[in-house]
């Protein structure tokens, strides 16, 4: 079912926009479990029959709060005739100060920028294809692969064909929809830093748009050192003269304060703030997005979300496997830089961010960098740094990260590491945050661990014995894998006698949704082609995340400081326990209960 946006004319000469509904015989996009009663926040208004562009944008907004871009607004591609059938619309009043009729009608150009690299395989190009098999894309649309390698447009189909999957519960028509959506993927060779190429990228996209409005997008799954050669030439050969064009910056966003700056300004030469979007797929987890939603809409959570109750929260990130070939990029910049300064701490001001004034992305990227601003700087004292040695088990040998012929044999470059944050501010004042990250660990996950104080004058104590641990409630985040939200709370043992038990009130979302979760990567393009750029970083938020991290990154730098070695497989470098005991905490990932 898709809706429809109606011109009507109210008895003050007010101008109003009402929704209708129209069967379509698919089921649209939908982005949350309860539909708007005003516009399909995934299908496309552009798919909607309009003789009118509204020159002016207006503000809707759909039922999670998040304002609709008002460029979809503005398209005009020809769908199935609306349903006759009459559904009572819902009105919403606004004025439009100038509408006139246009003849062109837009259309989407996606350009991966990179395409002939693994991520671009292994993720961008299946979620583009997962968007378009749950009709989140407009009708027009294209997709082009650019990059250095010289392929025709029939071998990057037949590349891309390889990683393509379809929804469990719709695959009786997974064949067609890929033989669709690989007709409209096409291939562009060139440089990366040749305007003249990205000039002939220009007439193919033009061909392909055929005199619509055009709206671009372009993806850059490529190394750093490269995104402002591309930058340039898009910019000035390929960008969309009567639409919008955007770009996907991959992470690193720079190695430090400087360089990171550097690359912004760079950026900047070509494109608006609000053309650069600086993706961190950690913040499209589900597990992540709900993040908010778990706190902020839940009363029994709010008010315990502060230094009064809680005692420590723990952002947990670890990997079962090494660098494994990989090691000539990680070596560059660490676990550090490649984790914890972007996916973690990005977690953690979400988590820890004040009730932003609205859902729009502003308001709450405004919150987080309050987050970012308040935090001390890290200190040499409150971390600890390791590395994995060879590890033989069994008759498996495992290598170390310096056997790695990608790897320099004297690296010091950590491939774990534990840190002890705080926040100085009214809410958490004094609590810890501790994160941790690493490879080649016991096992692989991503959690936040929140550990809540005990209970004062507890009358069960005696039951718990010397480990009062126990007797405290913990509520753990998994955001991979299986993803779960579940909260550890202290109950008797049915019988008798006084025993006590502690016990897990699970939602397992496997269990709970049966449904496959869409991968981060949909969530964030999709974002992208709407505008939405909540969960994308801000200048100022990258800014405050590095400044954070850049003098402890230099100190370990310019001492040269030695990771402690851990075996392979093993749960890390002994330092880690030590530093969490220095503030009296327990790993909660330690514990045996739910490894």
């Amino acid at each position: 079912m898709a809706t429809h946006l109606g011109l009507y004319s109210s008895p003050s000469g007010t101008i109003t926009l009402t929704p209708s509904t129209a069967f379509h015989g698919t089921t649209p996009c939908t982005r949350s479990s309860v539909l708007p009663s005003t516009v399909n926040s995934c299908r496309w208004v552009s798919q909607v029959p309009s003789r009118f562009r509204i020159k002016k944008q207006i503000h809707l907004k759909s039922s999670n709060g998040h304002p609709l871009n008002a460029v979809s607004l503005q398209d005009d591609i020809p769908g199935t005739p609306p349903s006759r059938k009459h559904v009572e619309p819902q009105v919403v009043q606004m004025s439009l100060p100038i509408v006139e009729p246009v003849s062109g009608k837009s259309t989407l150009s996606i350009t991966v920028v990179g395409a002939s690299g693994d991520l671009a395989k292994k993720k961008i190009f299946p979620a583009l294809f997962a968007l378009y098999y749950e009709d989140c894309l407009p009708e027009n649309f294209t997709v082009f692969g650019y990059a250095r390698t010289k392929m025709t447009d029939e071998e990057l189909r037949i590349m891309i064909s390889e990683t393509l999957t379809c929804r469990i519960d719709r695959r009786e028509n997974c064949g067609d929809k890929i033989k669709q959506f690989l007709e409209r993927c096409f291939y562009h060779f060139g440089q990366y830093n040749s305007e003249a190429d990205f000039v002939e990228l220009d007439r193919k996209l033009k061909d392909k748009e055929a005199g619509r409005v055009s709206n671009r997008l372009f993806y850059l799954s490529i190394p750093p050192n490269i995104f402002v050669d591309v930058v340039r030439c898009a910019s000035l050969q390929s960008s969309s003269k009567n639409g919008w064009t955007r770009v996907i910056v991959e992470k690193p966003f720079g190695r430090d304060s400087d360089s990171s700056r550097e690359l912004t300004s760079s950026l900047k030469q070509y494109l608006q703030e609000d053309q650069i979007f600086r993706i961190d797929h950690y913040l499209g987890k589900e597990l992540v997005e709900n993040l908010s939603v778990l706190r902020f809409s839940n009363l029994v959570f709010e008010p315990l979300w502060s230094r009064n109750f809680i005692r420590n929260v723990q952002f947990i990130f670890s990997e079962d496997f090494g660098t494994e070939g990989r090691g000539g990029y990680f070596d560059n910049y660490g676990i550090i830089r490649d984790i914890m300064q972007n996916h973690l701490i990005q977690i953690l001001a979400l988590f820890a961010m004040e009730t932003p004034v609205s859902l729009d992305a502003e308001d709450i990227r405004n919150e987080k960098v309050k987050v970012l601003r308040s935090m001390r700087p890290l200190q040499l004292e409150d971390v600890n740094v390791g590395q994995y040695k060879g590890h033989s088990k069994g008759s498996k040998s495992y290598p170390g990260y310096v056997d790695d012929p990608t790897v320099p044999n004297d690296s010091i470059t950590p491939t774990f590491a534990a840190a002890a944050l705080f926040i100085d501010n009214a809410r958490w004042d004094g609590v810890p945050f501790l994160m941790k990250a690493g490879k080649a660990l016991h096992t692989k996950r991503a959690e936040i661990r929140v550990q809540f104080r005990h209970v004062p004058g507890n009358l069960y104590k005696r039951n718990f014995g010397t480990d009062l641990d126990k007797a405290t409630n913990e509520l753990v985040i998994r955001v991979q894998p299986d993803e779960a939200i579940y909260l550890k709370i202290n109950n008797k043992v049915p019988g008798l006698g006084m025993r006590l038990d502690r016990s897990d009130l699970n939602l397992l979302y496997k269990a709970r949704y049966p449904k496959e979760i869409p991968d981060a990567y949909e969530r964030l393009l999709l974002d992208a082609i709407e505008g939405e750029r909540r969960l994308f970083i801000r200048s100022d938020e990258l800014d405050a995340a590095w400044a954070l991290f850049t003098p402890l990154l230099k100190e370990l730098e310019e001492k040269k400081i030695a990771p402690e070695l851990y075996p392979y497989g093993s749960r890390g470098p002994v330092g880690a326990h030590y530093l969490a005991a220095k503030y009296n905490v327990r790993w909660g990932d330690l514990t045996g209960e739910d490894s």
